[in-house]
């Protein structure tokens, strides 16, 4: 039995909030008008930090999980984000790696058409939100590594700090609308601002 090496298919991870989808904090600050709440990983790089800030917040105001899923059955994909999506599940296989919540992200994911994604999953009691529980620290890094195990090649595309180290474990990674003190820290990743642009350069690589 021979494996997979000049046949070696592709498998494409995008982020989520950003690059898909609104930031889903970010609309929860601007329904309650709790601009703390506008903290992403775009200005955090210390996830965990970021969330246990978030969690202080929600409990401090009272904000209820019904609430947040109230913000959430608002939103829409990001204008053309459909789009992209569709195409580009005709020419590979898409994984969405993100650092949202089974939550949150589930209403989305009917609105983009049921793509796989991988993400953590929050803990709600009395509809609070009173924690959280990463499938693992760092998985989109682990995921890309896995998939590289299992002899696919990997091309990821994201906007944040935690997305850095899914670009770096692919065999090409990409800036999607990241903010230049993002991208400038990290040039090796070519930036896009465009899903035209976006998709020009990951069907490049396939």
């Amino acid at each position: 039995m021979s494996t997979i090496s000049a046949l070696q298919q592709t498998i494409v991870t995008l982020d989520l909030e950003g690059v898909l989808v609104p930031e889903i904090w970010i609309a929860v600050a601007e329904r309650t008008g709790i601009d703390e709440l506008r903290r992403t990983t775009r200005d955090e790089p210390d996830y965990d930090k970021l969330m246990k800030y978030r969690l202080d917040i929600l409990g401090r105001e009272g904000l209820t999980m019904s609430l947040i899923a109230d913000v959430i059955g608002g939103l829409e994909p990001l204008p053309g984000a459909k789009q992209f999506l569709d195409a580009l599940r005709e020419r590979t296989q898409v994984i969405i790696l993100s650092d949202t919540f089974e939550q949150f992200g589930a209403p989305l994911m009917r609105q983009l058409g049921m793509p796989t994604i991988l993400c953590h999953q929050l803990i709600v009691r009395d509809d609070r939100i009173v924690d959280y529980a990463l499938r693992m620290p760092d998985q989109k890094r682990h995921a890309v590594n896995a998939l590289r195990g299992l002899n696919y090649r990997v091309i990821a595309a994201g906007d944040s700090y935690n997305d850095a180290a899914m670009l770096g474990a692919a065999d090409a990674g990409f800036w999607f609308h990241a903010p230049d003190t993002i991208a400038g820290q990290f040039p090796q990743f070519p930036a896009n601002h465009t899903y035209d642009q976006l998709f020009t350069s990951i069907t490049g690589s396939l």
